[in-house]
């Protein structure tokens, strides 16, 4: 289960931050096939891959090992390598950490702008 989240985050990350998995690879110092293998739910990371990543991407690791609340065709999206896809011109993608008032006020805005981009993809 934490090797999906962990997975879901770095490619969530990933394109966040606009960076490509040769870059993250380079910068973790790990090859490009097993961060493909990552990514895509299909490798086993150690501790030490784990911080090796979160140190390229600049997070730390706890973030990485958080729960998303992405859909399941989100996450698919993400893990299939093409997530620019997914959110038009003027959308974006953020994590943070809320109270839980803020949080529902968040989960809110998602819902709404979910249904939005539903209307778009039409």
């Amino acid at each position: 289960m934490y090797n999906q989240i962990f997975a879901t985050n770095v490619a969530r990350l990933l394109d966040e931050l606009g960076m490509t998995k040769i870059e993250l690879a380079e910068r973790a110092d790990i090859s490009l096939s097993f961060l493909s293998d990552l990514t895509q739910d299909r490798g086993n990371p150690s501790l030490r891959i784990m911080e090796a990543i979160a140190n390229a991407l600049e997070t730390p690791l706890p973030i990485l090992l958080e729960q998303t609340s992405l859909s399941e065709e989100e996450l698919r999206e993400l893990m299939s390598g093409s997530p620019k896809s997914m959110l038009p011109e003027g959308f974006v993608r953020a994590c943070g950490t809320l109270t839980k008032f803020q949080a529902y006020q968040v989960n809110l805005w998602s819902a709404e702008n979910k249904k939005k981009l539903s209307k778009i993809k039409k």
